[in-house]
């Protein structure tokens, strides 16, 4: 079933569409699965609901606006920073719904302006947290193909709980100031693959996340293929946490181009949280002008209970299952060109050691007119301006071909790491 929704050319600043629209999704649903064609033009709309086997497909020139009015967006039960929380429904969202599909060369936009202002002015004026661009909460074989995405009023994309998500050349664009404007995040999923795309935004580029110690289930986030993607802006390009209460494993990054982003690979926890961080691969990636390409942060302060003394004490505290795990997290082939404030910021916590690391092949050099940074959010961590590698609490790992040029001091500051192995370790800056 092929079902074309929307006049030829509606205007822009017309009536809403989304009783036509969803009637549409709802009845290709009920036919036992079909395409409901968005024709060109702009289709002003509040918040729709996919349905399973039904692909959403906007022809090029097509262009859905989710007009921002906290009333057409009703609560719905969902995450939100990883706790489970009622939140305003998703512009899209499919709860529980299988073989799920947005495809198409149209634009989606959140037409986020207004959620962005109400969330920096008077956030109490919302009664549920703001809506994400595209929420699948549930969801089994998930496709997200080819469609540009826009101006977001929280999250861009954000599958929660799926299993089998495919998100492919995709184009998000969200302002570099836009708060909490994440490209794409999967949380407590597994089986995803994201490729292809082209994410500036004003958060995390990709973020992946399993939930917190608040959340009922602890689901792993699991099997995640990157590849093949531009970053742009943002505070990260691809994260890991904070919240990995259910764990993160199985993760390869590949192929991927990095500029102007904060941080490049940015891993974050803290006590508290629990969870396991391993088997993660990351190699052939090109950073230009970020602040610092590689962190591991197992102090990170931001957040509900972020102000808790032991999150930044630096002595050892006891282990039990609230005592988050970093292991196997091997990283190859980058350079990383025009850097801001440090080459690395990478910490175990002294309880518990990051173990099992692997640097080789890494390039890093220092941009001429350096702006000083704090590569890591944690207290402690002071302002730094073309620092070379920051180690602390790592433990049966290797490090070698790591070239660090331009560096104001020694190439590497270490602490705490006596099993830390290092060979072909050079620099031109002023030791290693």
């Amino acid at each position: 079933m092929t079902v074309h929704a929307g006049p030829e050319a509606p205007e822009a600043g017309g009536l809403l569409e989304t009783a036509a629209l969803q009637a549409e999704i709802d009845a290709a649903a009920q036919a036992g699965g079909g395409t409901v064609v968005v024709r060109s033009g702009v289709h002003r709309t509040g918040a729709l609901r996919l349905r399973s086997h039904v692909e959403l497909h906007l022809e090029a020139g097509a262009r859905l606006e989710f007009v921002p009015d906290p009333d057409l967006y009703p609560p719905v039960e969902a995450r939100w920073e990883g706790a489970p929380s009622l939140i305003h429904s998703p512009c899209l969202y499919a709860g529980g719904e299988t073989d799920v599909a947005i495809t198409g060369l149209g634009t989606i936009d959140g037409q986020g302006q207004r959620w962005w202002d109400t969330f920096r002015d008077d956030r109490e004026a919302l009664a549920y947290p703001r809506p994400t661009l595209i929420g699948l909460h549930g969801c089994e074989r998930v496709t997200i193909r080819d469609v540009s995405l826009r101006d977001s009023p929280a999250w861009t994309v954000h599958p929660l709980l799926c299993q089998d998500v495919s998100v492919t050349g995709v184009r998000i664009t969200n302002p570099p100031d836009s708060p909490n404007t994440d490209g794409i995040n999967p949380e407590s999923c597994r089986n995803v693959r994201i490729s292809d795309c082209h994410i500036d935004v004003g958060d995390d580029c990709i973020t992946i996340k399993s939930g917190t110690e608040s959340s009922p289930e602890r689901v792993p986030c699991e099997n995640i293929t990157i590849t093949g993607c531009t970053m742009v802006h943002g505070h990260g390009g691809v994260v890991i946490g904070s919240e990995m209460s259910g764990g993160v494993r199985n993760v390869v990054i590949t192929g991927c181009v990095f500029q102007g982003t904060d941080r490049g690979i940015r891993i974050k926890s803290r006590r508290g949280r629990g969870g396991t961080v391993e088997d993660i691969r990351v190699t052939n990636l090109v950073m230009t002008d970020v602040m610092c390409p590689i962190v591991v942060n197992p102090h990170y302060f931001c957040g509900p209970d972020g102000d808790e003394p032991r999150v930044g004490d630096r002595s050892a505290h006891p282990v039990d299952d609230s005592t988050p795990v970093f292991r196997r997290i091997h990283l190859a082939h980058i350079t990383a060109r025009g850097v801001h404030a440090a080459a690395g910021h990478i910490f175990g916590l002294p309880e518990q050691p990051l173990t099992e690391l692997t640097l080789d092949d890494i390039a890093v050099s220092f941009a001429a007119d350096a702006v000083p940074g704090r590569p890591a959010m944690a207290d402690g961590v002071d302002l730094m301006v073309r620092q070379g590698f920051h180690l602390g609490n790592v433990a049966d790992s290797d490090l070698s071909r790591v070239r660090v040029d331009g560096a104001d001091g020694p190439a590497f500051h270490v602490e705490d790491s006596p099993t830390l192995r290092r060979e072909e370790v050079g620099s031109d800056g002023d030791g290693d």
